[in-house]
C-alpha cells in the first residue's frame, strides 16, 4: 500500500515538475531516494548509556532500528579512539521514506519553536539537502518525561535530481516548507 505521499508525488508532483523543467519522460524527473537521520554522540565516549538511549529514540522516530556508527580514526584531543562507538544513524527507503518526510513536513516541523521555513541555502550542489534539528522532543513519538538529555540530528534528503534547483523544487512540490530568499 501506498503512502499519502508517495500516492501525491505519483499524480501530482511528477506531471508539475515534468512540466516546469521540460522533462518528456517520467523517470526523468527528479525523486527522493532516500532520506538519512544521524545523531552524533561524541560524550559516548565517556558515557557509553548515552547511545544506547540515543538509539531506541531513533528507533522510535524512523520505525527502524538505528545502525551504530563507529570512529573512523583516533583524535586524542576529543579522546576518541579509532572503532569506539561514538553516533547512530538510519537510512529510510521506500514507503517508510515517504511516511516519515510526511510526518517531518506536516507535525513535526510546524512545532518548532519560531520556525519560519528552511533555510534554502543548504544545497549540496547535487540536488541533496542537509537540515539539522537542535533537539528529539519536536518528535510527537517521543515521551519528553524520559528524556535524560536533548539530542540534535541530521537528516540528509538524497534526491536524483541533476542540481539544486530541481532538488529545491521537489521537496517544495512535497510539502517542505523553504524560508522565503532575500
Amino acid at each position: 500500500m501506498k503512502s499519502r505521499l508517495h500516492e501525491r508525488y505519483t499524480k501530482e508532483v511528477i506531471p508539475a515538475l515534468a512540466k516546469r523543467f521540460g522533462h518528456e519522460n517520467a523517470m526523468a524527473v527528479p525523486r527522493l531516494r532516500k532520506v538519512t537521520i544521524n545523531i552524533g554522540m561524541g560524550e559516548a565516549s565517556a558515557n557509553p548509556k548515552l547511545l544506547d538511549t540515543a538509539a531506541i529514540e531513533l528507533g522510535q522516530i524512523a520505525g527502524q532500528k538505528p545502525v551504530i556508527t563507529r570512529a573512523k580514526k583516533s583524535i586524542a584531543n576529543f579522546k576518541i579512539r579509532k572503532g569506539m562507538p561514538i553516533g547512530c544513524m538510519v537510512t529510510l527507503r521506500g514507503e517508510r521514506m515517504y511516511e516519515f518526510v510526511d510526518r517531518l513536513a506536516n507535525v513535526v516541523l510546524p512545532r518548532v519553536r519560531d520556525f519560519r521555513g528552511l533555510p534554502p541555502n543548504s544545497f549540496d550542489g547535487r540536488g541533496n539537502y542537509t537540515m539539522g534539528l537542535k533537539d528529539q522532543l519536536v518528535f510527537p513519538e517521543i515521551d519528553y518525561t524520559r528524556v535524560d538529555k536533548i539530542k540534535g540530528m541530521n537528516i540528509t534528503f538524497t534526491t536524483s535530481a541533476k542540481n539544486d534547483e530541481e532538488g529545491r523544487e521537489l521537496l517544495k512540490q512535497l510539502g517542505v516548507s523553504f524560508r522565503a530568499q532575500g
